[in-house]
């Protein structure tokens, strides 16, 4: 666990998610929860989160009308309608759409999260937004899950380490230094890996979405339901 003062927000992996109990921020930039933002913006009505292929595709059976979007280790499902690519959802038509969404780190951290009071999911394409329903929310200091670390040294998750960093600045009120930020995901480690998955699987312009920093004007909370964890849209005002 990254080591912090009582009085600074905390940044956790995934395996300590379950013990957070407040206001939980899960981030995943390259590429869960930027695609989910992007799936949004072209019209999706709501998406649901689940850790495993075979829930997704169970899901996308038993819902009329759902689709399906996410990875398995980086790739595209087989019975999946879209890859984890936010540049493929952007030029669909999901227009009052149902999705499930399965990735093997993103949607890790919303099922993890199992005590979180609220739970919000975010990249650097609605950090403000993100920032100000947190600040709202008036829940004390937040915990963001960084998916993309392991807490060892070879899963730094740098990427979403400096996402979580941004949307804590934005909620304190700092400088977002968002040119800094977007230049260091789109350059890190991560990025070169996941553009390197190849063609079908990712969009070469996939990271560059990704460090659009507020492309989006609202945040993407949890709900918890009946039939699974449901992200919804919560436009600002």
């Amino acid at each position: 666990m990254r080591e912090t003062a009582p009085d600074l927000a905390r940044f956790v992996p995934t395996a300590e998610a379950h013990l957070e109990t407040g206001a939980v921020v899960v981030i995943d930039v390259l590429r869960a929860f930027t695609t989910a933002a992007y799936a949004f913006g072209a019209g999706a009505w709501h998406i649901y989160l689940v850790g495993t292929v075979e829930e997704a595709l169970a899901f996308k059976a038993s819902t009329p009308g759902a689709l399906a979007m996410g990875e398995d280790r980086g790739r595209r499902v087989d019975g999946f309608d879209f890859a984890n690519s936010p540049t493929e959802v952007a030029n669909a038509d999901l227009h009052d759409r149902v999705i499930v969404h399965r990735t093997s780190a993103g949607t890790q951290g919303v099922v993890a999260a199992t005590g979180a009071r609220r739970l919000w999911c975010a990249g650097l394409v609605n950090a403000t937004a993100t920032a100000t329903a947190v600040r709202m929310a008036a829940l004390g200091l937040p915990a963001y899950v960084i998916t993309g670390w392991s807490g060892t040294a070879s899963g730094s998750g740098a990427d979403d380490l400096a996402t979580a960093e941004l949307i804590e600045r934005a909620r304190l009120g700092e400088p977002l230094r968002a040119a800094e930020t977007a230049r260091f995901v789109a350059t890190s480690e991560e990025a070169a890996r996941t553009l390197s998955i190849g063609e079908g699987h990712v969009h070469p312009q996939d990271v560059e979405r990704a460090v659009t920093v507020d492309a989006f004007a609202f945040a993407m909370e949890v709900v918890r339901t009946p039939i699974g964890l449901r992200l919804d849209r919560v436009d600002a005002g």
